[in-house]
């Protein structure tokens, strides 16, 4: 089945002042430093980048699945928060250091520890001088949404 689409949704302009980055300079800030190294391990890919918007394909792989079979809460956060920290970053232009002040998530239908993967579609709602709100949603191999995300960060 082919990855799901970001929802088309515009919010805002892009900043005149900062360059476009690409999935590829997304995907090297991925694989790169900014991110812990047990969060490079979770093997995010970027599918798709739009102006306010990212989608990232998870790997559901067996050291992110519990005993009860499925994707645990843990990976399904840790990959919302990265997706929020990539499609921030898209927005402004480069990487900006910045904190979580606030995630929180739902948990509405599991994930099989056997789908192959995930989808994490992260978006921008607004975007601040100090704050940024934002919102994930995290789908399974067959489009299904199985977790949905709010979350706010502070632009240090």
């Amino acid at each position: 089945m082919p990855a799901p689409q970001i929802a088309a949704h515009t919010i805002g302009a892009p900043r005149s002042d900062c360059r476009a980055m690409t999935s590829t300079d997304l995907q090297s800030l991925v694989d790169g430093p900014i991110f812990a190294p047990w969060v490079r391990q979770l093997a995010l890919r970027v599918v798709e980048r739009r102006d306010d918007a990212l989608l990232l394909s998870l790997p559901i792989t067996p050291p992110h699945v519990h005993g009860g079979g499925v994707a645990c809460g843990q990976t399904l956060m840790s990959a919302a928060d990265t997706a929020m920290v990539l499609a921030i970053t898209a927005k402004l232009g480069a990487f900006r250091p910045m904190t979580t002040v606030q995630l929180a998530i739902s948990f509405l239908r599991p994930i099989a520890g056997d789908a192959g993967e995930a989808f994490v579609a992260a978006r921008v709602l607004r975007l601040g001088k100090s704050l940024v709100f934002g919102e994930i949603e995290i789908s399974d191999a067959g489009g299904r949404l199985a977790a949905h995300a709010t979350t706010t960060y502070a632009l240090l």
